[in-house]
């Protein structure tokens, strides 16, 4: 078969840039065949492409491995799933079946972790905004509330009267633990005082009373010693509340912001070698707890673990549907999935897999996807062989933030599947199609049928 005519391009050489191992990475690619035994071909022709994969084997290994590194160094652990990393419900039914308890921050994550039958005593209730009704009901219920601001401070209180009791909540912080930028934003600062004058308004107001401390540092934490270092100034605090005030502080939940093995754009090592191990954030963690706490005190230790258990069993399956030469020379292709779906991929690197061996050199390329948008990138540097079309590109780590990120923009959200441990194949989130872009629309009669004119 003749190969296609491609117009010769000239580039510039540029030395110095073998690796580390002294190897150069003209001819290296990775290749990925299958999933959980499942091949690419077989998942493609039955589901399409784009196509979300989860691993169900690796999320109950990931919650095993993680919950195991806590609760063998400390004897009250709670994990809590955060909802908001991914709230397709087959990836929540998981994650409960592992033992954790519900971390919702809207009314829409709390309607649905009561929708999967969590009880409200199961659901902690994080986030800026509480409306006045999901907190009635989420009290009523009996969930675990941390208060963010003065505001729902005083509907709490409102809550306490309609329901003729006092309420037990839990006090949000923000602190400083040596991670810059500093998460100022969520709930009442430690080091101004911000926090000790709240405290001290739910005592004076008699209707509130603080049970637990809740502090969520960031977002792919790479030192372990900045939650030493949060959970030495809670510890210290909570004594100082129950000295103060006479609370019985019960929990300390310090939020989550572990990574996963993904590439953090801007940093200049491969994940293997950037992410620390989780026993170390662990040993980080209850090293502090047995440091600070009194002999024989033992409150509740709560994480609220998101990216860190489920980014890794995440795939998306994508397929190359043209490629071009931009004016510089550069190789771009276009790929049938784009930010739409990996709207993560603004601040991550994919890995990225092909289904199948490629002959050829390695380049640097683009790797576009399919909307009508100059940033719409998955790769602005990917280093690739000559791919024909039709040829399926397989990203990875992709399991968090992506499906509820993901923007109904251009094109339709695809298929998304579970794969379970004996090799089964569910789809757990259907394709869309023109109905579900237009059902909530509503046509006023006068516009008639539409129509060119």
């Amino acid at each position: 078969m003749k190969k296609p005519y491609e117009k010769p391009v000239i580039s510039k050489l540029q030395g110095g840039l073998m690796n580390k191992v002294g190897r150069s990475p003209a001819y290296s690619r990775k290749v990925r065949t299958q999933i959980d035994g499942v091949t690419i071909d077989d998942l493609v022709a039955r589901y399409g492409s784009p196509l979300f994969v989860y691993s169900e084997r690796n999320i109950r290994q990931k919650f095993r491995q993680m919950y195991s590194a806590f609760s063998t160094r400390y004897p009250n652990v709670v994990f809590g799933w955060s909802y908001k990393t991914n709230y397709l419900q087959s990836i929540c039914a998981i994650m409960h079946q592992q033992g954790a308890v519900a971390e919702v921050v809207s009314a829409m994550e709390y309607q649905l972790a009561r929708r999967l039958n969590i009880p409200g005593d199961k659901i902690i209730f994080n986030g800026p905004h509480k409306p006045l009704p999901i907190l009635q009901q989420a009290m009523s219920e009996g969930a675990s509330v941390n208060v963010d601001n003065l505001d729902e401070l005083y509907d709490l209180e409102q809550v306490s009267l309609q329901l003729g009791r006092k309420l037990r909540v839990g006090l949000r912080l923000n602190l400083d633990a040596g991670i810059y930028p500093q998460w100022s934003r969520f709930g009442f600062n430690l080091e101004c005082g911000q926090a000790l004058a709240a405290a001290r308004r739910m005592a004076d107001g008699g209707k509130l009373a603080v049970n637990g401390l809740h502090c969520h540092l960031g977002t792919f934490i790479l030192d372990p010693a900045a939650y030493a270092r949060q959970v030495e100034k809670m510890v210290l605090f909570a004594a100082e509340l129950e000295k103060t005030f006479g609370f019985s502080i019960e929990y300390l939940d310090i939020g989550g912001g572990m990574p996963s093995r993904a590439w953090l754009k801007g940093t200049y090592l491969p994940p293997d070698l950037a992410i620390p191990a989780i026993d170390e954030y662990a040993e980080a963690v209850t090293g502090a707890l047995s440091k600070h706490l009194r002999p024989g005190d033992f409150p509740k230790l709560i994480l609220e673990c998101g990216r860190a258990l489920i980014d890794e069993a995440g795939y998306l399956i994508t397929t190359i549907t043209a490629t071009k030469r931009l004016p510089n020379g550069t190789r771009a292709y276009v790929a049938d999935a784009g930010v739409n779906l990996l709207f993560t991929s603004f601040w991550y690197k994919s890995n990225i897999e092909l289904d199948r061996e490629v002959g050829g050199v390695n380049e640097t390329c683009v790797v576009y996807g399919p909307l009508c948008m100059n940033i719409d990138a998955l790769d602005e540097g990917a280093l690739l062989p000559p791919l024909p079309r039709g040829t399926r590109l397989i990203l990875s780590p992709v399991g968090a933030y992506n499906n509820t990120q993901w923007m109904q923009f251009i094109e339709y959200r695809p298929n998304v599947v579970l794969i379970d441990p004996e090799g089964k194949v569910d789809i757990i989130r259907e394709a869309e199609d023109l109905s579900d872009i237009t059902r909530r629309d509503r046509l006023p009669a006068r516009f008639g049928k539409t129509g060119a004119r």
